[in-house]
C-alpha cells in the first residue's frame, strides 16, 4: 500500500511539473507575440560581393573566391550599440542574428570550426557584441543557426547546385557539432529564441529535428525554437518540431490558433546588395500592420554593409517607421489580430474593447466593414481623440470619415465596444 501511494504521488509531482513547464511555455510564447515586431540582420563576409548569403556559393560566386572571402572579411565600422538602437528608432523590440548560415561561417569564436571570426582580420566576436548591447538597451536578443553547413565535410550536401561535388558524410559527427555549436551559443550569449533555417535537404530529417530541439530544451527550456528546426509544415501539430510557425517573404495569414511569425526583408535581397530596391514606407507600415492584424510577429531583414554599417537610407528607414510606430504603436503591441480579416482596404487589431481599424485606402470619407453581431459601439474615434460616426445597421458598419486624413500611410480609426473585443469571433469581410 505504500509503495501504491508512493507511487501516485511521485505521478502527480510528473504531472504537476509537466503542467507547470507548459503553461512557462505559453506564457513566454505570448509574451514573444506581444513584442509584434524584431529585426533579423544577414551578415557575414559575403558582403564583400554584394551577393546572397549562401545560396551565391557555387553560383555568382565561385566556391574557393566565396570560401576565402574570411581572410578579407574586416567590418571595421560595425558598431553593436548603433544597430540595436537603429532597431530601437524603428519601434523594434526584438534581434536576430545570422550567428550562422548555410555557407558555414560563424559570426562567434566556436572551437569547433576554423572558419569563425577570430581567424578574419576582424577578430571580434559580433555575437557578443549584439548580445551585450541588446542586453544594455532592453532589446530581446535572438540568433539564427542553420540546420545544414555546406562547408562541413561531415555534412553529405557540400555543393546543392553540383552533386558530384557531394560526399558521404557523417551525420552523426554532423550533429555533434551541431550540438557543441548550440551550447556555446545558449550559454555563452543567453538568447531568447533560436530561429533555425535548411530543414528542406534530405539529409536533415524530422528526428534529427527532435533531437536537436529537445537537446535546446534540455539546456534552458524557455528558449522558443521556430518551427524550422523539423521538417517544415503549414501547421502544428504532433510531427512538428518547433513553437511557432515561420512563413518567409509573404503575410502570414489570420491564425487565432498557432503563433507565427513572417520574416520579410526591406530590399529585395536578405544580405547587402548595392543599389538593392528598398521598400516605401507605405508598404512598410502596412507589412507591419497587416502582419499584426492576421495575429502573427514581423521579423523585418536589413543587410548591413561590408565595412558593418547598416545603410543610412535604411536607418532612415526605419526611423521614419518608428517615428509612425510612436504615434500609432498602442495598435500594434500587445494587441491580437483581427477581428476581422485584413484585406487591401482595411486590417483590424483589438485590445481589451477596443478595436483598432487601420484603413489603407476608403470610398470617399466612407469606410464600410462588416457588422459584429450582438456589439454596441460606445465610442468611435481617430488616433488623436477626433470624434467620427460609426453607423452599425444590418450586415454593415459604416465608419464616416474626415475629408482629410491625418496620415498617408495607414490611420487608424479606435471603436470602444461595450464588451472584450479579444473574444469576439473571426468576421469575414
Amino acid at each position: 500500500m505504500a509503495a501504491k501511494r508512493y507511487f501516485l504521488a511521485c505521478l502527480l509531482l510528473i504531472i504537476s511539473a509537466q503542467s507547470f513547464a507548459q503553461q512557462a511555455q505559453k506564457a513566454r510564447m505570448r509574451e514573444f507575440m506581444d513584442q509584434r515586431f524584431g529585426m533579423f540582420v544577414h551578415f557575414g563576409p559575403v558582403t564583400l560581393r554584394g551577393t546572397e548569403i549562401g545560396w551565391s556559393r557555387n553560383k555568382e560566386v565561385a566556391q574557393a573566391d566565396y570560401d576565402s572571402l574570411y581572410k578579407e572579411f574586416n567590418p571595421v565600422l560595425f558598431n553593436a550599440d548603433a544597430w540595436v538602437k537603429a532597431a530601437k528608432d524603428a519601434g523594434i523590440k526584438y534581434l536576430v542574428i545570422t550567428a550562422k548560415h548555410h555557407d558555414g561561417f560563424c559570426l562567434w569564436p566556436t572551437k569547433f570550426s576554423d572558419y569563425n571570426i577570430m581567424n578574419s582580420p576582424f577578430k571580434r566576436d559580433i555575437v557578443g557584441e549584439l548580445a551585450k548591447a541588446c542586453k544594455k538597451q532592453g532589446m530581446i536578443f535572438g540568433i539564427y543557426c542553420t540546420v545544414l553547413d555546406w562547408h562541413d565535410k561531415n555534412y553529405p550536401i557540400q555543393n546543392p547546385n553540383d552533386s558530384t561535388q557531394n560526399v558521404k558524410g557523417d551525420m552523426t559527427a554532423f550533429k555533434t557539432t551541431m550540438k557543441g555549436e548550440l551550447k556555446e551559443l545558449i550559454t555563452r550569449y543567453d538568447p531568447y529564441l533560436l530561429w533555425f533555417d535548411g530543414y528542406w535537404e534530405k539529409p536533415w530529417t524530422n528526428a534529427d529535428g527532435r533531437e536537436i530541439y529537445d537537446y535546446i530544451k534540455s539546456i534552458n527550456p524557455q528558449i522558443l525554437v521556430n518551427n524550422r528546426l523539423g521538417k517544415v509544415s503549414e501547421v502544428l501539430n504532433n510531427e512538428s518540431v518547433g513553437d511557432y510557425l515561420t512563413p518567409e517573404q509573404r503575410i502570414g495569414q489570420l491564425n487565432m490558433n498557432e503563433p507565427w511569425e513572417s520574416c520579410i526583408t526591406i530590399c529585395q535581397q536578405w544580405a547587402w546588395k548595392p543599389n538593392d530596391q528598398m521598400k516605401s514606407l507605405k508598404e512598410c507600415i502596412q507589412t507591419l500592420v497587416k502582419t499584426a492584424a492576421g495575429n502573427g510577429n514581423l521579423l523585418f531583414n536589413v543587410g548591413p554593409m561590408m565595412d558593418g554599417r547598416i545603410e543610412g537610407r535604411q536607418v532612415a528607414r526605419l526611423k521614419e517607421i518608428g517615428d509612425w510606430m510612436k504615434i500609432y504603436g498602442s495598435s500594434v503591441y500587445n494587441t491580437r489580430g483581427g477581428p476581422f480579416v485584413p484585406n487591401d482596404n482595411f486590417a483590424s487589431t483589438r485590445k481589451g474593447n477596443k478595436i483598432y481599424i487601420h484603413i489603407f485606402k476608403s470610398a470617399g470619407n466612407t469606410l464600410t466593414i462588416p457588422a459584429i453581431t450582438g456589439v454596441i459601439i460606445n465610442k468611435a474615434s481617430l488616433f488623436g481623440g477626433e470624434k467620427v460616426d460609426a453607423k452599425q445597421s444590418g450586415n454593415a458598419i459604416q465608419i464616416i470619415l474626415p475629408a482629410k486624413l491625418p496620415d498617408e500611410n495607414d490611420n487608424v480609426v479606435i471603436l470602444e465596444i461595450n464588451q472584450d473585443a479579444e473574444k469576439l469571433p473571426v468576421i469575414k469581410a
